[in-house]
């Protein structure tokens, strides 16, 4: 198993995944918003070949099966560089997450996917998210059943010090099925602790003498080989940055980027490393692509969302979505109205989209142009002054050429596609439907707490003078009808305005109905919203629209 004189043998591993597939973010990013994201595998799966080709480093690339079926020109690349692909799940979830038969489910679907990608049969398998303990092991009577010759997900305890560590280097474990080859993670005995040394996050994160230090005593105290793993995303400082996510996972996912491409060479030039397959001497049997179905009988599941556009005449639908310092959220934002638009289609709707930038000072609106002016279902007007959303948003109403008119952040913060069971709500004599995540049946996601408390509060507020007694009057994720909306006055225009927007159709008579939805925290960037300001500027409103509604009904004498 190891080459004979000159340098070591050790394996080297990658965990083929994008930089928004990863485990610090799957209580944000579902695996259903995956598609929105700007890809960068393309690029960081290009610079990782060169590194390894630089070295003459032979691979295992555990690989996602969505990946096979969304981006099966990259997966064959790597195997045609040389390279072993071997299955890292469907999706990047743990087994915990998973009873056994829809593990089962999930390795059989991304190894058909992946096989037909890649040209040769699959044989391993690492868990995408996070790392096996014992009490995981059951996961091996399947991938043994299912015929996998090799794991290398497992992880030695931190605390487990016994002299037979179980399971500390490659070793076959037996199953009721056969037996299966496991090739752990590498650790060293460091401070009292199985401190993990293969690479990854540990690498960015530990002084790389600490990691030399348990590199070199795993050396000096065994003959079984090195496993060192990395992800090409760790290649690419540049990667956008998600914002919504606490401080330990954004150290995890962004500390240190810089650091791998000078770390991993020092390895590479010092031993010979393959992929797992080469050093357990099984040879990667050919397999003939075939058609990739989608699971659900389908769409092909490779083929990205059609591009925003009407095909075919429908029920007149604009789209309001204004826009402030929005370049980070513009590529997720257009993949998302993509999306939209070709689900409106089947549904009946001739979606049309104003953008609305309010007078940004990064390059939203050179990249609203870029991305959407020479579409004709699309329309960018730009104000002079900054306005705030609320007048962004009676800028839009007032351009749109439909009656049914919506609104939306440009951070998606709600689910575009929830429009679609929105609109059919606004049936005759309803003026508006507005999302409702404070509604019994709707959801809040991983927004932050202050946020929540003024929201909650001021709606609890709003709701014992107004008429509709809802659960939230502050979303901006509506729609309207349009011509209730514009005989309507409005004096403020910043995130006041929103709920003004309800609160006078309510006083004028007019009819609102709350849809449950999920509120998210913004993928990328910040809430432009001043919190001490917005509070203040809301007594104020309070007052206008109390009075309002004294003067409707004044007290008698």
């Amino acid at each position: 198993m190891s080459a004979g004189g000159g340098r070591r043998r050790h394996i080297c591993t990658v965990q083929l995944e994008d930089y928004f597939h990863v485990g610090a973010f799957r209580n944000v990013i579902g695996e259903k918003q995956w598609q929105r994201f700007e890809p960068r595998i393309e690029h960081n799966v290009d610079q990782t070949l060169d590194l390894l080709a630089q070295h003459g480093v032979q691979a295992t690339f555990f690989t996602l099966g969505w990946l096979g079926d969304r981006r099966p020109e990259v997966v064959r690349k790597v195997a045609d560089a040389g390279h072993e692909i071997a299955c890292g799940g469907y999706f990047h979830r743990h087994v915990r997450d998973m009873t056994p038969a829809q593990f089962r489910e999930d390795v059989r679907r991304a190894r058909a996917s992946l096989e037909n990608a890649a040209g040769h049969r699959i044989v391993g398998f690492r868990c995408p998210d996070g790392r096996f303990r014992k009490s995981d092991l059951w996961a091996l009577e399947v991938l043994a059943e299912e015929g996998f010759l090799y794991d290398a997900s497992y992880c030695p305890p931190l605390h487990d010090l016994s002299p037979n560590a179980f399971l500390r280097t490659a070793r076959r474990h037996e199953t009721h099925e056969g037996s299966i080859w496991e090739i752990p993670m590498s650790t060293a005995r460091l401070y009292g602790m199985n401190v993990p040394i293969s690479g990854g996050n540990y690498f960015r994160q530990l002084p790389h003498k600490v990691m030399r230090e348990g590199y070199e005593r795993w050396i000096a105290e065994t003959d079984a080989p090195f496993v060192l793993y990395f992800h090409p995303w760790e290649l690419d400082p540049a990667q956008p940055r998600i914002t919504s996510v606490g401080p330990l996972n954004r150290i995890r996912q962004y500390r240190n980027l810089d650091k791998m491409a000078w770390v991993l060479p020092v390895y590479f030039e010092e031993a010979e490393f393959v992929s797992a397959a080469a050093w357990l001497g099984a040879a990667l049997e050919r397999r003939a692509p075939e058609a990739v179905v989608a699971a659900d009988g389908g769409r092909h599941p490779s083929r990205a969302p059609a591009p925003i556009g009407p095909e075919a005449a429908g029920t007149g639908v604009t789209i309001v979505v204004p826009c402030y310092n929005e370049t980070d959220a513009l590529p997720y934002l257009e993949k998302a109205l993509a999306e939209l638009s070709e689900a409106g289609r089947a549904a009946g709707y001739d979606f049309r989209y104003v953008f609305v930038d309010d007078c940004s000072t990064d390059a939203t609106y050179a990249d609203l142009t870029k991305r959407f002016a020479q579409r004709p279902e699309c329309r960018i007007v730009r104000h002079e002054r900054n306005r705030g959303i609320a007048g962004g948003l009676r800028t839009g109403i007032e351009a749109a050429d439909t009656e049914i008119v919506c609104s939306i952040d440009a951070d998606c913060s709600y689910d575009p596609l929830e429009l679609l069971k929105m609109i059919p709500l606004l049936e005759e004599g309803v003026d508006m439907v507005t999302a409702s995540p404070y509604h019994p049946d709707g959801l809040v996601m991983n927004v932050p707490q202050w946020r929540l408390f003024l929201s909650r509060g001021l709606s609890r507020i709003y709701h014992t003078f107004l008429h509709h007694k809802l659960a939230t009057y502050t979303a901006c994720f509506r729609v309207y009808r349009r011509s209730a909306l514009v005989r309507l006055p409005q004096t403020h225009t910043d995130f006041l305005g929103v709920l003004e927007m309800l609160a006078r159709l309510d006083l004028a008579g007019g009819v609102v109905r709350e849809y449950p939805t999920t509120l998210q925290s913004r993928i990328f960037g910040q809430s432009k919203m001043k919190v001490a300001r917005t509070t203040l500027g809301h007594l104020g409103l309070l007052r206008e629209m109390l009075k309002e509604r004294i003067d409707e009904h004044p007290p008698s004498d």
